[in-house]
């Protein structure tokens, strides 16, 4: 998934404008090796985006439009283009109501707060539309929200919905928007895991790909099953390495470890604890989790894990 690209533009163009108004403060986030599953991965992470998820489900356009900025207007990005129409987004949303939209739920992948009073989030909104079951639906969405007399969306942008895939391996319960530390803590934390696999006699996996990334949380959770952590844990150390919103950061560890991230995330490699690279996937094989099932995982560990002399 390539998500993550679109919010780097959000957020550019987001910190400048809000920047100009007087909210210049950086909320700095402290990289740590072991992150532990977020226990609040559900919209009451933002608040705000309960009142959204409320509106869109009632397919009430004014409850909508009051959580969009009008000065200055709020600027969308769709397949249909850029707008700077504030009334445009909720239209579209507030339009899935008469469509029989129904198990609608908003997932937050990404959560950051660059500056006092702006909150970026990275969502996959599930839902599905039509009698019944319905169809089973998903889009890739971004917002930009700005606290400005009361939390608003300045800028937001979504891609196409598309019928969402059968996976073989399921998305786990809760999302941990903490999974991938800043990409600046890559480094460091590469080197840690290599000095601890040497004390355990392990070998080191290298997962490039992002908080935005769906896909990387599914294959996260898939190696912390019941079945499959013990065999992860007995013989390797997992370092999730950030490549940033846009995929343009950590490049030169990617290359360094052979590892294609251009077509897609996530990515893994192999290293022994002296750094050297024992593996790495060049056809993006683990890049969408609906093409692999829990064997290939299982397998894939089974097959790279040290051998125990």
């Amino acid at each position: 998934m390539k998500f993550g690209k679109v919010l780097a533009s959000i957020a550019a163009v987001g910190l400048v404008q809000t920047a100009a108004w007087g909210q210049a403060t950086t909320t700095k986030h402290t990289p740590t090796t072991k992150r532990a599953a977020s226990t609040a991965s559900t919209p009451s992470q933002f608040a705000p985006l309960d009142q959204w998820k409320a509106a869109v489900i009632a397919g009430d356009l004014n409850a909508l439009k009051a959580l969009y900025t009008t000065d200055p207007p709020s600027q969308s990005r769709s397949p249909l283009g850029e707008s700077n129409d504030p009334s445009e987004e909720p239209l579209y949303w507030a339009s899935l109501a008469q469509q029989g939209l129904h198990n609608f739920n908003p997932k937050i992948l990404e959560i950051t707060h660059p500056q006092t009073g702006v909150t970026i989030l990275v969502l996959r909104v599930e839902y599905s539309l039509g009698a019944g079951t319905g169809t089973p639906m998903y889009a890739g969405t971004s917002q930009a929200w700005i606290n400005q007399n009361g939390w608003k969306i300045v800028q937001s942008s979504r891609n196409d919905a598309r019928p969402a895939p059968q996976r073989r391996l399921p998305e786990p319960a809760r999302i941990n928007t903490d999974l991938y530390a800043p990409p600046q803590a890559a480094k460091a934390e590469i080197a840690e895991a290599l000095t601890k696999a040497k004390l355990e006699h392990k070998r080191v996996i290298l997962m490039f790909g992002g908080n935005w990334c769906i896909d990387c949380h599914v294959l996260d959770a898939a190696m912390h099953t019941k079945s499959v952590a013990p065999l992860l844990n007995a013989n390797y150390i997992l370092v999730h390495v950030n490549i940033g919103d846009a995929g343009d950061e950590n490049l030169d560890l990617a290359a360094k470890y052979e590892t294609p991230v251009a077509d897609g995330v996530p990515a893994l490699a192999v290293l022994n604890p002296d750094g050297s690279l024992v593996f790495s996937q060049k056809q993006g094989e683990f890049k969408t989790s609906y093409r692999i099932g829990p064997e290939d995982v299982v397998n894939f560990l089974e097959k790279w894990k040290p051998a125990k002399g």
